[in-house]
């Protein structure tokens, strides 16, 4: 019973992360704990497992509309998984009570990151700072694989998909336009998601049906409430993508 509970409260989630086109891992920890009881280190790795599948569907779409640089893709992705490995092993030494607080830290971090976003999107019309990306040098290589291992350790430490942090990576680090940045950063999230979440299935903190129930409930929701998105102004569209993030922390916190 417990997990058609779980699933119809991922549905109602989703619609809201659909409507402001947000992965909502944090949002998802946040309501498996308060609403669920379930220890922080299972609903982490269950958020963060379910970011593969959140992701996939849009890695293709960003692929078919030619949004991505694959190759920088697959190199940040690559060294965020191993990041991402390594930092779910972390993970189970931190006591619950202040992971939770840790977790809810960087929620509103990336709400933070996701307003700055924002303004360094509206202040440059969608372009590069740079005006040209980089694609070759040890520099690129370099900065790649520094976005990689940063995002994907934050991600499999606190279950977190770090979009905005692995976007503001690639356009301040490798001068990647925002159309670009958005739809790489699909394709970034894939991996690192797949490995954080093996990671906490190694160490016993992924449960498998309570992952079946987030995936369906949340990608029912999200399809549905996307539908929404053009339909309101796009001030208050923005305001509720930079404060889904702090609810969940908030709601974390309680």
């Amino acid at each position: 019973m417990i997990f058609v509970e779980v699933t119809a409260a991922m549905l109602l989630l989703g619609l809201l992360l659909g409507f402001v086109g947000a992965g909502g891992s944090g949002f998802i920890i946040a309501i498996l704990t308060v609403a669920f009881d379930y220890p922080i280190h299972t609903a982490l790795g269950t958020a963060l497992a379910a970011m593969f599948f959140s992701s996939l569907s849009g890695s293709v779409s960003h692929y078919r509309e030619g949004n991505m640089i694959l190759k920088t893709g697959a190199i940040v992705g690559l060294a965020g998984a191993a990041g991402a490995w390594v930092s779910s092993g972390w993970s189970s030494f931190i006591p619950e009570d202040k992971l939770g607080w840790m977790t809810s830290g960087m929620l509103f971090s990336s709400g933070l990151a996701l307003w700055f976003r924002m303004v360094y999107q509206a202040k440059h019309g969608g372009k590069s700072s740079s005006g040209q990306m980089k694609t070759s040098g040890m520099k690129y290589y370099a900065s790649a694989v520094s976005i990689g291992l940063v995002t994907g350790a934050l991600s499999g430490l606190f279950g977190i998909g770090s979009t905005p942090f692995i976007q503001l990576g690639l356009m301040l680090l490798l001068g990647m336009s925002m159309r670009f940045a958005a739809g790489t950063t699909m394709l970034v999230i894939m991996p690192i998601a797949l490995a954080g979440g093996a990671g906490y299935y190694s160490v016993g903190y992924l449960d498998i049906q309570l992952l079946i129930a987030v995936v369906i409930g949340t990608m029912l929701g999200s399809y549905t409430g996307a539908k929404f998105t053009k339909r309101v102004p796009a001030v208050m569209l923005k305001t509720c993508m930079v404060l889904t993030p702090m609810l969940g922390a908030a709601i974390l916190l309680l």
